[in-house]
Order: structure tokens, then sequence, then C-alpha cells
């Protein structure tokens, strides 16, 4: 205790400090550097307390030259007349997914301090240290209360064969079986199905079940495994999950949850359903809501009152980028439906006073607010991300500029709303506020404002580019120091998806705002395929990756080409999966000859090998509308090895990076890349991370990452005004 209450003084001190500088006393502000973005805090999934009177939120700090990171939690009162303290110690581990219990007395959270991630709680206002409250040999994680908090649920990853058996002894057999094939020093692996493997790891044949714990009166019952059987209770992609994927019925006695395909599709198709069961359900078939929709469902929400269920859906069957929709069906308290789904986001019109304006919105993630009759929802909106209100068909935006995420909303007739809040020159902050009053007048929490205010950070600039069909938007970002009378060179970076888009957000991985410092005119265009411009424009990518968005990119380089102060001869491009087949593309086409230089990360190469080597095979078998044998000219069309006697013609220099764990765009797409650069003598160089998967995220490696990224650019394409 000791301990926290220094560093509550500390942390009172700094955040005086902060709040106290005079517009007199001057901060010389300087160019961001690489490591800055290791010295930055990391703030994640903020929650607002019943009452609205608290919240409590994730910030990690990155040990460089240990190269780790450690993720605390932090507790700060709405109204912002304290300072933020740190709730819990994990001794350099990770403390994340903190959930206030119903009564607002109690923080339930996920800890790696013991070493596999248990379960946790605090209580903030009584003092004390947390007590763990599960020995999970398969860990335990992702948890969330029950509405009368007497239960909690959560999710682990256990051997399907034990999961009918008392949990004592699948726990026994489940580690048992871990330490054997940790033990044997044989490493084969054995797969009988697909879906072995996802993003960066062997999942084999394990299957994420839903586990329940009830109150005693002496702590936490033992687990019950909820839903047993050879099947995923949980996403097993990330495309489909939105946070929380389960959620407790009104009468805190079952769960509804987003299953993953259980018929043995699950490596093709998209056909998440929303699944019911009891807390004390033994059987292997579970419940579904949803089986009337051959698509994707998920983030199930239940409203104040329990009268209701809202739902995330999409229509097209095997299409992961459709237009995500909220459906709200009249439930029971035991979950079932009383009715029937309606979607109430798929035709929406504008709310702020027009009444006549359709908006075309997907939706990201949403709460209810307070009430059964309306909710607030995040939407991507022509390069950032905006919060809207929807009632009665009509949508109100909330919000303007930026990037916001991870919502949470106070469920009583006392509303409050916390977020995180980014743009492309500040990483995410917790805002709190209350949205009767407006969401732009929120209480800001950052533990980067010191820091920040050292850096001279550009704001993006927003254009709109000529294409065919109509416009592209495009961020322009200059550099510190920028002189319009000077040339500056640029670097053209193409944003991964394709289905997504450069936002005035922030990243740790591609950050715009670390380029630009470098010395470089950063464009960042949004083409065909991109979010948050209408389903329609996301949708005229597929089957064609080397068409419009290909020619919309051209007309977003001719007009970076046209700027007064660029200089066309020092351009040089860059992406990372979608980006780096573009960059692959690029340099077996005319467009080659405008760049000095490439760098394709984590690339798709060879459309045909890529089908038969990625983890998920739906987004293959959707983007060239069939299987390999039946759509051969689809796949071979627009894929780069296809042309790839055109490299020796451009000769433009290429930077390959591609990691041995990337299970998502395999390793055999960079050597195939590298070798036919090579063997055509193109001035090449191939960075290979045999520990990281499609990301690089250990911090020494992704320092070593941005180091080459920098010294390729700077060698072709060389930095600064002339």
């Amino acid at each position: 205790m000791k301990f926290l209450l220094v560093l509550a003084v500390l942390t009172a001190v700094a955040y005086m400090s902060a709040h106290t500088q005079t517009a007199d006393v001057a901060v010389k502000k300087r160019p961001m550097q690489i490591d800055d973005l290791f010295k930055l805090k990391r703030v994640a999934d903020p929650q607002i307390s019943p009452d609205g009177k608290h919240v409590v939120y994730q910030v990690t700090t990155v040990d460089l030259e240990g190269n780790k990171s450690s993720t605390v939690l932090y507790l700060a009162a709405t109204d912002g007349k304290t300072p933020p303290k740190q709730l819990t110690n994990p001794n350099g581990k990770k403390d994340t997914h903190p959930r206030w219990s119903p009564d607002g007395q109690t923080v339930l959270f996920e800890s790696t301090r013991g070493g596999t991630g248990q379960l946790y709680t605090i209580q903030p206002f009584a003092g004390g240290e947390a007590t763990k409250i599960t020995s999970v040999s398969t860990g335990a994680g992702t948890a969330i209360w029950s509405p009368d908090g007497k239960a909690i649920a959560f999710v682990s990853n256990i051997r399907p064969e034990f999961s009918e058996l008392p949990f004592a002894e699948a726990d026994k057999k489940n580690a048992e079986a871990d330490k054997a094939a940790e033990d044997n020093p044989v490493k084969a692996k054995t797969f009988t199905k697909l879906f072995y493997r996802h993003w960066d790891s062997y999942v084999e044949d394990k299957r994420g079940h839903l586990f329940a714990i009830t109150a005693t009166g002496s702590g936490w019952s033992e687990p019950h495994n909820c839903t047993p059987g050879d099947r995923d209770a949980y996403p097993n992609s990330t495309t489909f999950s939105v946070g929380d994927d389960f959620t407790f019925t009104p009468d805190s006695k079952h769960l509804v949850f987003a299953a993953a395909p259980g018929d043995g599709s699950e490596a093709w198709s998209t056909n998440y359903d929303l699944c019911r069961v009891s807390l004390d359900n033994k059987g292997t078939k579970w419940e579904t809501l949803t089986a009337d929709n051959k698509a994707a469902d998920n983030g199930p929400k239940f409203s104040p009152d329990g009268k209701k269920l809202a739902y995330r859906a999409q229509k097209k069957a095997g299409y992961e980028a459709d237009k995500w929709e909220v459906y709200v069906v009249d439930a029971k308290p035991d979950g079932t439906f009383a009715g029937t789904p309606v979607s109430i986001t798929g035709k929406l019109t504008d709310g702020a006073g027009t009444g006549a304006m359709s908006l075309d919105l997907a939706v990201n993630e949403f709460v209810w607010l307070g009430d059964n009759a309306s909710f607030l929802f995040t939407a991507d909106v022509a390069g950032s991300t905006q919060v809207f209100e929807t009632k009665d068909g009509l949508a109100h935006q909330h919000t303007h500029g930026g990037a916001r995420a991870s919502l949470s909303a106070t469920t009583g007739g006392n509303k409050w709303l916390a977020m995180t809040v980014a743009g492309m020159d500040h990483p995410p902050k917790v805002m709190v506020c209350e949205p009767a009053r407006g969401i732009e007048k929120g209480v800001l929490f950052d533990p980067n404002e010191s820091l920040l205010a050292e850096l001279d950070r550009s704001r993006p600039e927003s254009v709109s580019v000529k294409v065919e069909g109509g416009d592209m938007q495009m961020w322009i970002l200059k550099p510190p120091g920028f002189d319009p009378a000077k040339k500056w060179p640029v670097a053209f970076l193409v944003h991964g998806g394709p289905q997504g888009a450069w936002e005035d957000g922030w990243s740790f991985r591609w950050n715009p705002q670390v380029w630009a410092a470098q010395g470089y005119v950063v464009a960042l265009p949004n083409p065909r395929g991109s979010t948050g411009f209408g389903q329609k424009f996301v949708d005229e990518i597929a089957g064609d990756w080397g068409g419009k968005c290909y020619r919309d990119l051209e007309a977003g380089l001719s007009y970076v080409e046209k700027l007064p102060y660029v200089d066309k001869d020092r351009i040089g491009a860059a992406g990372a999966s979608f980006g780096g087949y573009m960059m692959d593309w690029f340099a077996v086409n005319d467009i080659a000859k405008r760049f000095k230089c490439l760098i394709s990360h984590c690339s798709v190469y060879n459309f045909e090998s890529m089908w038969g080597t990625t983890d998920e095979l739906w987004f293959d078998e959707w983007e060239h509308q069939g299987l390999p044998w039946e759509k051969p000219g689809k796949y071979a069309e627009f894929s780069p090895h296809k042309r790839a006697g055109e490299l020796a013609k451009h000769k433009t220099p290429m930077l390959v990076v591609h990691n041995d764990l990337d299970f998502r765009c395999p390793i055999g797409q960079g050597h195939e890349l590298f070798t036919a650069l090579q063997r055509q003598k193109v001035p090449s160089r191939f960075v290979n991370f045999p520990d990281e998967g499609h990301w690089v995220l250990k911090p020494k490696n992704s320092l070593h990452w941005h180091k080459e990224v920098f010294a390729w650019l700077t060698k072709y394409a060389p930095p600064g005004g002339k």
C-alpha cells in the first residue's frame, strides 16, 4: 500500500504540474522521434461506473529496454476535480478488461500477474488489494457480470474432448495435455480440419468456451462449462468480434452469445449466430436465435429494462465487409425472442434538422442510452469515426473530427458516457460526459499531456480528388517546420483491408505523425474499398483490386505531384497487407517509375497460393467470386506474380517485410516476391521477423522495423525541404 500511496502522490504532482503551465512559460517544441512512440502511454477500454461518478480504464506503459510492456488500471472521478489514481499494481504484468459490478462497488478484471490470465476483483472505494477469483489451467478472460451481480461469465480456450467432464477433472486433463505437449521433444502438430491457426498462433483443435461462476457465502463457486462440445462459443475470428460478444439475459440465468459456425465450415463461412444456453447447461446442442440469417450476427446487448435485445448483423453470407446494421427484437427475461428482429440503422435519416438526407452508416459498436428508445453507436465517416444517436429512424451526429471508440454508458436514469478520443496528432485519451449536455463538452483524462506538449505535431488536411464516378477523400499531413516555399519529398501510404480507411486517428504501428516528422509530406488516400463513404464505395473493390482502386490511387498520386511544394522526384510509397499488395501491383505496372522506392509489408503477392495458405478462406473466396478451380481467371487477373517480368522493366527498389507467424498473408508471399525481385536484379531487401505475425508488436522489433523502413525511404527519397 505504501507503493500505491507514493505513486498516487507522484501522479497528483504530475497532474497539477500539467494543469498549471502558464502562457508565459514557452515550451520549445520538437519533431516527434521514433522513441516517442514507446514513451507514449496507451489508453484503452474506459468503463463508466453505474452511477456515472467514476471511470476505470487501462494504461499500458512500454519498457523499450526490457522489450516488454505493463498494463495497469486507473480510476478517475468524472467531475474532473481530482487527478486519476492508479487502482491496480500487476508488478510489471497486465491488468485488463475492467468491468463494474451492477452495484458499482467492485471492479472485475483479468490479470497475468500470476502467469496465466486469471480473474480478479478489487473494491476501489473500500481499500485493499485485488482478490484472485479463478484458477483455470487454460486461463480465464473477457469476463462480465450478471445483472443481479451473483454470477460472472468468462471465456477459456479448452480441449473439447474434455468439455463434458466435471470441471476439476476436465481442468486437470487440459493441464496434463498442455504439459505433455510442452515437454515432448517432438513438436509435430496434427490437424483434422481447417482453421487450426488464427492470425499468428496455432489453436489446433482448442475451442473458446463460456464458463460461469456463482457467488457463494465465502466467495465464488467452481467454474462450470456452459457451452460443452466441439464448437466455439466465442468468435474465433476478430473480424466478427465487437468487444464483449456475449451477455447475460435479464433474469441472470442464461447467456446469449455469438457462436462460430458449428458445421465445420469455420474457415470459409461467416455465419456467426446468436445462441442461448442456461448457466447450468450440460448439453452440446445450443439453441440458435438467429438461424434465419445466413450471414454474421454478434454483439448482443439487452435494453436497460430487459425487454429488448439489440445486436449487430450483416445480410450477405460470406462477405466480411458487408454493412453492419443494428437489429432490435422484443425479448423475454430468459432471452428468448418475443417478436421479429427489425433493423433500426439500415435506413437512417439525418436528424440534424434537415430531415431529408439519408445516411448510409455501418455500425462499429453501440450502447443503449439509459432507456429503451435510443442508443449511441460509432460509425466511420469520411476518414474519421464519429458518435451518433439514433431514435425513431433519425440519426444525430454528436461528434465531428477524430476517432471515437470503446463506448461505455450508464443504464439507469442518470445518463453518462465514457469513450476514447484520438486524432492523427494525439493517441487515445479518455473522455467522460453527459450526452444531454453535449458529448463534445466532456472531461478528458490524458496521461500523455506533458510529453505531447513537447512535440511539434501537425493536423491533417482533408482534400478531395476527382476519380471516376465521383470523388476520393485523401489526407495530407505536413512535416514539422514545413516551409511552403521549399520542395518536399512525399511518403504515399496505402492502407490495409482493403475495407478499411486512413482516419483522423492514431496507430502505434503505422503512425503518419512519425512519418511526417522524418521530413516528409505524407499522403493518405482513401480509394475504392475504403469504409466511411457508403457501402457502394466499399463494395466496388470486390473482385477488382487492380481496377478502380488502382486508378483512384493513380489519381491521388497525380494530385500530390501537382502540389506546389512537392518534389515529384522524391516520392516513395508504402503499405501493409492490402497496402502491401498495392505496392506489389505498383511494381509491375507503369506507375512504378513515378516512385523512387516501394515498401511492401506482409503483402499479398500471389492470389493463387494465398488461397491455399491463408487462415480465413471466406475472404479470398468472396473477393475472387469463387474457388480457384472455379474462377481461375479471377485469381489470375490482378495477381502481381502473373506480371513478375515487369519488375525488371521498372526496377523500382523495394523493401520487403514479411514475418513467419503471419497466417493471414503467409510468409510464402514475401518469399515469392523477394525471389522474383532478386532473380531480376531489382534493388531489394528482405526483412524477416521470425517471432512476429501480421504486425510487428514487440517493442524492440518495432523499433528495428521503423529504422529499416525509414532508412530505405531516406536512401531513395531523401527527407527534408529543399
